[in-house]
């Protein structure tokens, strides 16, 4: 197991960070807590939500809500913002509608753009290409200001579609361009007045619109699957359906070229607080269950590992909790869960 301190030195222009896993995980807490550890290294950090559900204003106890990047009060370096899902749905939704109709009308095709448009906005995948439209926008943009960018993402299903929808934009974006090509190429054959219309072609708004946005997806490919910048962190908790989500969704991720960072497994029962409480049963139970899914761990995701965190009497919340774990986080010398983990 290589520790997340030696890993992230051995990684140092790092940039941007993603958690993911099964809901419930703890994926918000550990973003958090990275996001923390590397303001508290003095670097310039960004800490963006993407989860449609919200919850750094609970974790950070302070509100962060809006979706503006707002500083995190008592945590100097850090900024973080909650990215408003329906205030970006909309934005895109007028963007998609103002495309339509310059097609329409370009086209002279004279018919109401209304029934097109509520087409193109009312698919199950719009809502994620939305946010990994305003994803793409950090990294590009907002992101650039700040030396790291760490995004909490959603729950595995929804992280999965974002992730997948940077393969997906670049084969529809080819096809499309070639599309858009070969319509403009036959506009030219079929007219009377080709030096006038090849004019017009040159200027055509959704080839330019098409091919911009080809490259802004080229230059965010190529930050997501750059090893050295972009690291995905997959959160467990030592139970066996979040493992088998986890062991699943890094093949997912590896099947989009995205860098696998490694496993943080939270909520870990320590040794020594079953002996304080031996005459707890349930706890007792709780731990010796909890071996033999560590040992799974080890067995199915073994040099993955990263780092623990301990099962906390009380969730994590402000910032005197969430020190607490970073500094659980990154002690190396976690032989409370290691000794259990690699036997």
């Amino acid at each position: 197991m290589q520790h997340i301190t030696a890993f992230l030195e051995e990684h140092p222009e790092l940039k941007f960070v993603f958690t993911g896993g099964k809901g419930g995980v703890g994926k918000t807490i550990c973003a958090a807590v990275l996001a923390y550890h590397f303001a508290e290294q003095g670097k310039r950090t960004m800490l963006a939500s993407l989860n449609p559900v919200h919850s750094l204003t609970s974790v950070f106890g302070q509100d962060l809500s809006g979706g503006q990047v707002r500083p995190v009060q008592g945590v100097p370096n850090l900024h973080a913002v909650e990215v408003d899902a329906s205030d970006v749905v909309a934005r895109y939704r007028e963007n998609i509608g103002q495309r339509v109709r310059e097609f329409l009308k370009y086209a002279d095709i004279p018919v109401d753009a209304k029934p097109f448009i509520e087409i193109a906005v009312t698919n199950p995948a719009f809502e994620e290409s939305a946010m990994f439209d305003k994803m793409v926008d950090i990294m590009l943009r907002e992101g650039q200001e700040y030396e790291i960018v760490v995004f909490d993402t959603a729950a595995v299903a929804n992280a999965v579609r974002l992730i997948g929808l940077s393969k997906i934009y670049g084969l529809w974006l080819q096809r499309m361009i070639e599309s858009r090509k070969e319509a403009l190429s036959l506009r030219v054959q079929l007219s009377f007045r080709k030096e006038k219309v090849m004019e017009e072609v040159k200027k055509d708004p959704m080839l330019a619109d098409l091919i911009a946005m080809d490259e802004r997806f080229k230059a965010v490919k190529k930050l997501l699957v750059d090893p050295n910048l972009t690291a995905f962190f997959f959160v467990t908790l030592p139970l066996a359906l979040p493992i088998s989500v986890v062991t699943r969704f890094i093949k997912m991720v590896r099947a989009y070229d995205i860098p696998v960072g490694g496993v943080l497994v939270n909520g870990v029962i320590r040794g020594e607080e079953v002996e304080k409480a031996s005459e707890d049963e349930y706890l007792r139970n709780k731990y010796q269950e909890q071996a033999g899914y560590l040992e799974q761990i080890r067995r199915e995701l073994g040099d993955l590992v990263r780092a623990f965190l301990p099962l906390y009497k009380s969730e994590v919340h402000g910032l005197e909790a969430l020190k607490q774990a970073v500094d659980d986080l990154f002690d190396p010398d976690q032989h409370w869960a290691l000794a259990q983990v690699t036997g």
